[in-house]
């Protein structure tokens, strides 16, 4: 694509040079440009695009997008905010395909991949082709590409966006992180649906206080055009999106709302409960265990029916859809059972644990740790909550990155303790999975926290390959051979 069309929605200052030049990718690091590209100028926490023109001219770049003018003979267009002329420029190489798309969002602390998935599910049981994008990565026209973040930044979305639409899918549902909200990337994108799961402590490292990780979320449905906005009337925030939007949906189960479920029971098999869908009424039974998958499941058939899907196939659509893949999924059933989660925050750990609690008949085993340079503060209470909940609690690595593992099993002990001392600490992952495999008896169930499906983990900068649930089944194969 020629520079100047690239340009041509797009709000400049000040073009330096030739705009007649042929540019063949879009790239924000430094790293990866190539011969032909245009390098976008970003500024982030810790780096500085602008910092590094030396090294994308000589790497072969034709033109670079800054917001200030540079010492360079590369054609330089001058913007107010590069983060914001991305978005638009991303949208334009790839052929503007988002306003041809229609896009749903899912937002909140816990619930967004599981929703994402049971969305996804609804529709394409209704015939319609649906992507997703999001925690696990994308799923399109039986095409699965590695996940990079929740939500990838503009560039590779919207390339992402180009190649499902040319594979015939015209709906995409995705996660959007309050980090997306907070660095613009879905800047705009026009949503047919938002949707809004929770709100609990997480991202504190990067936000500083609630307050401010809660402002992320609220502001996409001030920034971001919707629709429809679908919110939890049981959330406290999801309250406040109510009130601060006129004609959103609300579902639940505890307050009046729109879309409402009531006589919920859980059992080792999945959940049962009756649904309200627009005065609709159905008797539902879905895979998934837990009364926080009645309101993912609330969520997913609200999206889907304000898009057009009837009740009765949003309904049919729900009871089709398996487990997520790492999301209190049941990884071995035997005289005792084994279940992974993501659960990372203490809200989504307590939750996956209270799940279970009602159907384990023997003794419920918690294993877990937390991440490395994150929310310090979420250690302590995380302890709390397995000790609280579990009948033991072992304490391990989950992705330390620069920190020291024991120093944050450490903070997590602390937590336990204000409990019990029904616990222990085994720093390696790996060697934790396999004590507790040995210490189950009849009719216990162990819960593996914090990883979920992920395939890595991640120790000084390295993310050597490794999976809880390959971990647990190799495992248990020589054990019970």
């Amino acid at each position: 694509m020629k520079l100047k069309d690239l340009i041509k929605k797009l709000e400049v200052i000040k073009i330096i040079g030739s705009t007649d030049v042929e540019v063949t990718e879009l790239k924000i690091d430094s790293n990866a440009v190539t011969k032909g590209c245009a390098f976008i100028c970003i500024k982030g926490k810790d780096f500085d695009g602008h910092e590094y023109i030396r090294q994308v001219e000589k790497f072969g770049a034709v033109a670079i997008f800054t917001q200030n003018e540079l010492q360079t003979s590369l054609t330089q267009i001058i913007v107010k905010d590069t983060r914001a002329a991305m978005c638009v420029l991303a949208s334009t190489y790839y052929g503007g395909v988002d306003k041809k798309m229609k896009l749903i969002a899912v937002l909140g602390t816990n619930g967004k991949t599981t929703t994402t998935h049971l969305i996804k599910n609804i529709l394409e049981n209704a015939g319609r082709k649906c992507g997703v994008i999001g925690t696990l990565g994308a799923f399109y026209a039986g095409k699965v590409k590695e996940p990079s973040l929740t939500t990838p930044d503009p560039i590779e979305l919207h390339k992402t966006l180009a190649d499902m639409y040319a594979c015939g899918v015209r709906t995409v549902v995705m996660e959007v992180s309050a980090h997306a909200v907070y660095w613009g990337k879905v800047n705009g994108l026009k949503f047919q649906v938002a949707v809004f799961t929770n709100f609990t402590q997480d991202h504190l490292d990067f936000f500083g206080d609630m307050e401010t990780y809660k402002q992320a979320k609220l502001k996409f449905f001030n920034d971001n055009e919707c629709n429809f906005i679908v919110t939890n009337s049981d959330d406290t925030v999801g309250r406040e999106i109510l009130s601060m939007k006129k004609g959103a949906l609300a579902y639940g189960v505890e307050n009046p709302s729109d879309v409402f479920a009531i006589d919920i029971k859980s059992d080792a098999n999945g959940s049962t409960f009756i649904i309200n869908l627009f005065d609709c009424v159905y008797d539902v039974s879905i895979n998934l265990i837990g009364k926080f998958n009645v309101y993912n499941a609330l969520a997913a058939v609200s999206a889907c029916s304000l898009i057009g899907v009837s009740p009765k196939k949003a309904v049919d659509g729900l009871i089709k859809a398996d487990v997520v893949s790492g999301r209190l999924e049941k990884i071995y059933d035997g005289n005792f059972s084994v279940y992974i989660d993501y659960a990372h925050t203490p809200d989504g750990l307590e939750k996956s644990l209270l799940a279970l609690r009602p159907i384990v008949k023997g003794r419920l085993i918690s294993l877990f740790g937390c991440g490395g340079n994150r929310d310090k503060s979420k250690r302590e209470i995380m302890g709390a909550v397995s000790a609280k909940n579990a009948d033991f609690t072992i304490i391990t690595s989950d992705n330390p990155r620069y920190e020291e593992p024991m120093e944050i099993i450490n903070e997590i002990e602390k937590g336990v303790l204000l409990v019990n001392k029904n616990y222990i600490a085994i720093e390696d992952r790996e060697d934790a999975i396999k004590y507790a495999l040995d210490i189950l008896k009849p009719s216990d169930a162990l819960l593996i926290a914090g990883k979920g499906s992920e395939k890595y983990q991640e120790i000084l900068g390295i993310k050597k390959l490794y999976n809880d649930k390959d971990t647990v089944i190799e495992y248990l194969r020589r054990k019970l051979m």
